[in-house]
C-alpha cells in the first residue's frame, strides 16, 4: 500500500502563496491557472474554513486546454493584467501546477511590458503549503523592502504569521495581542494579515518580533535581525513568554504585574478545575493529535506535559502518513482526538467511541470567534473547559438508562466463556477510553454471546470475540 500524506491543508505551495498574498490589503493576485484552481482555493476552501465567501483580490487567467497544449499562457496573462491594472493596486502573478508544467515563466515578459507587476513562481509541485508561505513572506521582503537601515521604535512588537487558511487564527491572534499588550508591548504590525505593502519596510523597526507558527515565518523573522519570540502554548511557555517579552522591551515591572494579575483572573478556572473532582480524570485521559506542527506540539506540551494526560500519538500533518494515522486510531483508541475532518472520517469508519475535537484544516470548521483560543493562558482555560465538558457528556451517554422502547437484543440464555476469550476481552476493554470501559466491555460481551448462540457454539472463543470487535 502506498504512503498517503497530502491533503487540502498541506496541498501545495500555490495555495500557500495565494493565502499569503491575498491577506494584504493593497495586493491583487493573478493566478496563472484554470478556473477550477481559482474556485477551489479562492472560494470553496476559504468559505469552509475562514468563512470568507470569496477572495475579492484574486483572479485566474483561466488557462484552457489550448494554452496548455500549444500557445502557452502569455497572451491570456497580458489580457488579465490589462483588465486589472489600477492606481494603488499591486498585481502579483502566481504560477500554478498547470502553468509550471508547460514552462510558463513570465518574469522576462513582465520586466519588459509591465515592470510594476511582480511574478512569483510558486513551485507548486515541489513544496507544500507551509513551505510556500515561508518562501512567499521572504519574497515579499526582498521585493518590497526599502533597504534602508533599521530605526528601532522602542516598545513595539510585530507579529508574523496570520494568513488565510490558518486554523483558529483569529482567536489565537487575539490572545497573542492580549499577552503582548499585557506585558507592556505596543503592537506595531500584524503581518501580513493586517498589513499593506508599505508595512514591509517598517517590520525591521520593531523592537521585538513574535512568530505565530512553527511552520513558517521564522526565516523572515531572522532576516529582520530583531529579537524573536515564539507564540506560546500552555502555562509554562506563556509565563516565560511574558517575562521574556518584558525583559526585551525593558518592561520587567509591567510584565511581572501582568503575570500576577493573570494568575488571579484569566488562570483562575485552571486552578478551580485542578482542585475540583474533575482533576481525578486528568491522569486517565488518553489523547491523540493530528494537526499542523504548531498545534501538535502545543497540545502535547500542555495536555501531556503540564496536565498529566497521556499522549498516545502526535502527528504533524505536513509529514504524517494518513494510513498509519488510521491504524493508530484503530489500535490505540484515544479518548480524545484533536484533528482534521480526515481523522473524523476515520473515527466514523472504525465506529470508534473517541471524542473528536477540531484542531486543524482541512475543515469544514469555522473559527472566526475570538473566544476559542488554543494558545496562551486563555487557550489553556478553553482547552480544559472543552475536555471537562466532553467528559461530563460522555458520562451521560454511558448511563445505564432504562429505555422502555429499546430494541437491543439480549442473549436468551447464559453463555459460557473460555479462559482465552475472557483474557482477550480484558485486553480489548483496557484499550477503550477509561471512562467508557465498563459500557464498552458490556457491549462487547453481549455481542459475542449473541453470535455464539446464533452459531450454535457452547462457549465464546477468541475467534468469535474478534468477529464482533
Amino acid at each position: 500500500m502506498g504512503k498517503t500524506v497530502r491533503d487540502e491543508s498541506t496541498a501545495s505551495a500555490y495555495w500557500g502563496a495565494v493565502n499569503t498574498f491575498c491577506s494584504m490589503q493593497d495586493v491583487h493576485v493573478i493566478a496563472d491557472a484554470p478556473v477550477g484552481c481559482y474556485n477551489l482555493v479562492g472560494v470553496a476552501v476559504i468559505d469552509y474554513t475562514d468563512a470568507v465567501p470569496y477572495l475579492e483580490n484574486f483572479t485566474p487567467t483561466s488557462l484552457t486546454e489550448k494554452e496548455i497544449a500549444s500557445s502557452g499562457s502569455a497572451e491570456i496573462v497580458r489580457q488579465t493584467i490589462e483588465k486589472l491594472q489600477a492606481p494603488g493596486r499591486q498585481l502579483i502573478l502566481v504560477s500554478s501546477a498547470e502553468s509550471e508544467m508547460i514552462g510558463s515563466d513570465h518574469e522576462r515578459m513582465l520586466t519588459m511590458k509591465y515592470p510594476d507587476v511582480r511574478f512569483f513562481s510558486s513551485n507548486s509541485l515541489g513544496e507544500n503549503e507551509w513551505q510556500g508561505r515561508d518562501r512567499a513572506l521572504l519574497w515579499l521582503h526582498e521585493a518590497f523592502d526599502n533597504k534602508k537601515p533599521a530605526v528601532v521604535e522602542p516598545g513595539t512588537v510585530s507579529i508574523i504569521g496570520p494568513t488565510y487558511g490558518c486554523f483558529n487564527s483569529p482567536s489565537d491572534l487575539a490572545e497573542l495581542k492580549r499577552l503582548i499588550e499585557g506585558a507592556g508591548g505596543r503592537l506595531h504590525h500584524v503581518y501580513p494579515f493586517e498589513s499593506s505593502l508599505h508595512d514591509i519596510s517598517d517590520l525591521k523597526n520593531s523592537d521585538v518580533i513574535v512568530v505565530m507558527y512553527h511552520e513558517f515565518g521564522q526565516a523572515l523573522a531572522e532576516k529582520l535581525q530583531r529579537p524573536v519570540l515564539q507564540a506560546p502554548f500552555g502555562l509554562g511557555e506563556t509565563e516565560k513568554f511574558i517575562h521574556d517579552l518584558g525583559h526585551l522591551l525593558n518592561k520587567e515591572q509591567e510584565a511581572e504585574a501582568f503575570m500576577h494579575k493573570e494568575k488571579r483572573t484569566t488562570l483562575k478556572p485552571v486552578w478551580d478545575l485542578w482542585r475540583g473532582p474533575q482533576a481525578e480524570w486528568f491522569p486517565t485521559i488518553r489523547f491523540g493529535v493530528t494537526a499542523a506542527k504548531t498545534y501538535a506540539l502545543g497540545l502535547e506540551t500542555f495536555l501531556a506535559g503540564e496536565m498529566g494526560m497521556l499522549c498516545l500519538f502526535s502527528h504533524d500533518t505536513a509529514e504524517a502518513d494518513n494510513t498509519i494515522v488510521r491504524e493508530e486510531i484503530q489500535q490505540k483508541q484515544p479518548q480524545f482526538l484533536f484533528g482534521r475532518i480526515v481523522d473524523k472520517i476515520y473515527l466514523a469508519e472504525l465506529d470508534a467511541k473517541t471524542r473528536f475535537i477540531p484542531a486543524g484544516f482541512p475543515g469544514p470548521i469555522v473559527r472566526r470567534a475570538l473566544g476559542t483560543p488554543f494558545m496562551g493562558h486563555s487557550g489553556a482555560v478553553y482547552l480544559l473547559q472543552e475536555i471537562v465538558n466532553a467528559l461530563y457528556d460522555m458520562l451521560f451517554n454511558f448511563l445505564p438508562l432504562n429505555r422502555r422502547n429499546s430494541a437491543v437484543e439480549e442473549p436468551a440464555q447464559k453463555v459460557a466463556w473460555s479462559s482465552e476469550a475472557n483474557a482477550l476481552l480484558n485486553e480489548m476493554v483496557k484499550k477503550a477510553p477509561f471512562i467508557s470501559q465498563i459500557s464498552y466491555g458490556r457491549e462487547l460481551k453481549r455481542k459475542a454471546e449473541l453470535l455464539t448462540l446464533r452459531q450454535g457454539k457452547e462457549s465464546v472463543t477468541p475467534e468469535l470475540l474478534r468477529m464482533v470487535n
